[in-house]
């Protein structure tokens, strides 16, 4: 029998889905209104395609919508919470830090520390928060893999309850890439309980080499130093065009203020202004290129623009700086490499993509992955990663497609095997 023509299923996951903007990390206060945290990367996820992420699902952890069934229920009386984000050298994070609840392997954002690393919000009460590990709303988060972002599976039964608090099996962690997090035990808290939960540290990992907290930034001057800040303040009150005057202040101050120039490039973003972004988010690399967050951005507008060798070659160097904490630049990097016709790299990448997601946050994985194997007329494989997506899809014309390519793969994985 003849190998099938070239696979058609993930060609319609990228043309016919109406994209939305997510991943990344960045607070509110630098959030454009049209993209999520720190990226502007389209969502490898189809919004209600994992009903884990589904927020109308009774299962979703903290649903609101539908309590009586929900593991995690929110708390009849509020819960506050406190305490500080220091790195392992005992100095606080120079960028906000967001804070996650996780339950039983899944995390939300519940808020974010301050210019001295210090934190206070009402648990649950997550309205304006931007969700990093939420994608089918990405909103969110970049997608957790391991380290400071992985969402653990953690001990216990799902829908542990611990008295009328519901956080038993559930924890407070630090969101920071290329560090790992200690953690805070919730399981015993409750309403009366003194707020402050102490210091969370942060610990470097030994083997990712970027960073998001650019050292070469932490030199700036004083001078370009206040600049910046009064930047990142403007931003929380929306004031976006005087928050630009201040962060081209801080550059031409300190030319190598990385972060400021990654501000700017976000800003510029957001105006719709991509040529502009480009350029500020090469003078931030110029300064700094191990400075992660540029090149996730720089990833998000190649991939928009359908320049798949850009793509590639940029999610490259950003898994080689940090090969644990982005799993969606390996999903990013299979799909340039699968239409660049580098099937083997693809396939790499998708594999280490599938690795990294523990939580099943971008099922599309599988399905380009079976895209790739189809191509390397690895019928059977293909055939296995399509009944794995189609484990994430609700009924529906999608669902229905998938099954049409799972009948075909299977008739071709029988017949004889290609010359």
């Amino acid at each position: 029998m003849t190998r099938l023509t070239r696979f058609s299923i993930f060609p319609m996951l990228v043309t016919g889905v109406a994209w939305s903007l997510a991943f990344g990390q960045r607070t509110p206060s630098t959030s454009p209104t049209t993209a999520t945290p720190g990226t502007g990367l389209p969502n490898p996820g189809l919004p209600g395609n994992n009903p884990n992420n589904n927020p109308t699902n009774p299962n979703y952890p903290n649903n609101t919508t539908n309590p009586q069934n929900t593991p995690y229920p929110d708390q009849t009386r509020p819960i506050f919470l406190s305490g500080r984000v220091m790195l392992d050298d005992g100095t606080p994070p120079p960028e906000p830090v967001t804070i996650l609840k996780v339950c039983n392997g899944n995390g939300r954002a519940q808020g974010y520390t301050d210019s001295k690393g210090r934190f206070s919000f009402q648990l649950n009460q997550t309205q304006g928060i931007m969700q990093e590990a939420d994608v089918g709303g990405g909103g969110g988060l970049r997608t957790m893999g391991t380290g400071a972002n992985s969402m653990p599976r953690m001990s216990g039964g799902a829908g542990g309850m611990n008295g009328s608090t519901g956080l038993a099996n559930c924890e407070l962690r630090a969101n920071l890439p290329g560090f790992r997090s200690d953690s805070v035990n919730l399981a015993a808290r409750n309403t009366f309980d003194n707020p402050d939960v102490g210091t969370i540290i942060l610990h470097r990992m030994a083997n990712v080499e970027g960073v998001t907290i650019s050292a070469v930034a932490m030199m700036a001057p004083k001078d370009a130093k206040k600049a910046f800040e009064k930047g990142r303040e403007l931003l929380k009150k929306e004031k976006d065009a005087e928050a630009q005057k201040e962060f081209d202040k801080a550059v031409q101050i300190y030319p190598k203020y990385s972060t400021a120039w990654f501000q700017l490039g976000l800003l510029k973003e957001k105006q719709n202004d991509v040529a502009g972004a480009r350029k500020d988010y090469a003078q931030a690399l110029a300064a700094d290129p191990k400075y992660l967050n540029p090149y996730h951005q720089l990833m998000g507008i190649s991939w928009k623009e359908r320049n798949w060798q850009e793509v590639a070659d940029t999610t490259k160097r950003l898994t080689s700086l940090d090969p644990v904490d982005y799993p969606d630049a390996y999903f990013y990097n299979a799909v340039a490499n699968y239409y660049l016709k580098n099937y083997d790299e693809a396939e790499k990448s998708a594999r280490e993509a599938q690795k990294l997601d523990t939580a099943n946050h971008m099922p599309q994985t599988s399905q380009i992955l079976g895209a790739v194997l189809a191509e390397k007329q690895d019928y059977a494989g293909a055939a296995e990663q399509i009944k794995k997506y189609l484990t994430f899809l609700k009924p529906g014309e999608e669902a229905d497609k998938m099954k049409n390519q799972l009948m075909q793969l299977e008739k071709v994985a029988g017949g004889p095997k290609p010359e």
